[in-house]
């Protein structure tokens, strides 16, 4: 049976937690097999001791639906602890939120992704939490698309931004406590941290081995097919193509009015993409990109998740839509994730050269090749925080 270390510190006590003054950096879906949250829990095992909350994008109730949409410093109304936003008028803590902590537990729900925000604001709370004296420790969970399977270009430090600040793959195959040892030691921050591992996960089991129940971490992050695709299909976010936000399957569906569905499918025809169909449809989002509009599209069905590359996936899509439809398509413009000049497109993908090596019609073999020497030295440096087989 799998216990999260939500579950394991609330099971029994521990010694580390005993008299000290904690603070959780959690949101809606930090909660344990039970549907019950881990703030109620913490209370609970650790009774006074809970002094404050943390909360990353899109808030404490994941609640907000888009980029830079900022939710407010605000009072818990169940334990009456105030909540501070780590996105709001600030992604890193003031110190002074630390005042009166002796120890910040983290229980976020990642995805895998790089550009996916929360692990950066546990970067950040690692940062501010060395500067305080204040230990950290990470309730972890399984990453839910598995530890096994890593993917993409690694992140460059000139594209680096809230959507990537180290140098770690789009499809990055670790735990948020894995990715919090392998910062603190790689960016020298040096912070006092230990993570509570997850007990009976291994690496290559996907969200759907584990028994967990799946709630949502983010309003666009519905299911654990969502974050299946998401490694690729979030590339959408730096184009005038829908990426199926204000539609009930966002990721999974992308398009736009001037998509023509055998055009797409015949250019991609001749390229491998493993593990998945696409499958022509059309829809109208209620609210984003072309709402009120019918786009035409696709939905990605992932046939096996093992075999499917969500990242070479997309990329195809993208450099075919960048062939067929020069006059309609269009990059996003900042800002994005309060990068005010940076083309949003290369922070998401990390690298502008590739999005250069994309219009200029690489073939996708060419460019995977060209990045797997530093994926091969991620791989390695990866290993040195390895906490599961």
């Amino acid at each position: 049976m799998i216990r999260i270390g939500l579950e394991r510190v609330c099971a029994a006590p521990d010694p580390r937690l005993q008299g000290k003054r904690l603070a959780l950096l959690a949101n809606q879906a930090s909660t344990d097999r039970h549907l019950v949250h881990g703030r109620d829990l913490i209370r609970q095992a650790y009774p006074g001791q809970l002094t404050c909350l943390f909360s990353p994008q899109h808030g404490f109730f994941s609640e907000k639906q888009d980029n830079m949409i900022e939710s407010d410093h605000t009072i818990d109304a169940v334990s009456g602890l105030p909540v501070y936003s780590l996105y709001g008028e600030t992604r890193r803590p003031f110190p002074s939120m630390f005042a009166g902590v002796d120890i910040l537990l983290v229980d976020l729900i990642d995805v895998g992704t790089r550009v996916y925000t929360f692990i950066w604001t546990v970067i950040h709370c690692l940062e501010v939490a060395a500067e305080k004296g204040v230990q950290v420790i990470i309730l972890d969970r399984p990453n839910p698309i598995g530890g096994h399977l890593v993917e993409g270009n690694v992140l460059r430090d000139t594209c680096r931004s809230f959507v990537g600040l180290h140098r770690i793959p789009m499809r990055h195959g670790l735990t948020v406590g894995e990715l919090a040892l392998l910062c603190n030691r790689e960016l020298g921050i040096g912070a006092d941290l230990d993570v509570v591992p997850v007990e009976g996960w291994r690496r290559n089991m996907l969200f759907p081995s584990t028994g967990l129940p799946w709630v949502f971490p983010s309003p666009n992050m519905p299911t654990f097919a969502t974050a299946l695709v998401y490694p690729g299909q979030v590339i959408w976010e730096g184009t005038n193509i829908s990426e199926g936000r204000g539609t009930t399957m966002p990721f999974e569906l992308f398009g736009a009015p001037f998509i023509d569905h055998r055009q797409l499918l015949d250019t991609v025809a001749s390229v491998n993409l493993p593990g998945c169909l696409l499958r022509p449809l059309c829809f109208e989002p209620t609210s984003g990109k072309w709402m009120g509009q019918k786009c035409s599209g696709f939905q990605i069905h992932v046939t096996s998740a093992d075999q499917f590359r969500p990242y070479r996936t997309s990329l195809v899509l993208l450099q075919a839509v960048l062939r067929l439809y020069p006059e309609h398509f269009r990059y996003k413009s900042p800002p994005y994730e309060y990068e005010y000049e940076r083309l949003p497109m290369d922070l998401i993908l990390g690298d502008s050269d590739l999005r250069q090596a994309l219009e200029d019609g690489v073939h996708v073999d060419e460019l995977e090749r060209q990045w797997q020497m530093g994926l091969d030295d991620y791989q390695r440096r990866r290993q040195a925080v390895f906490l599961y087989d």
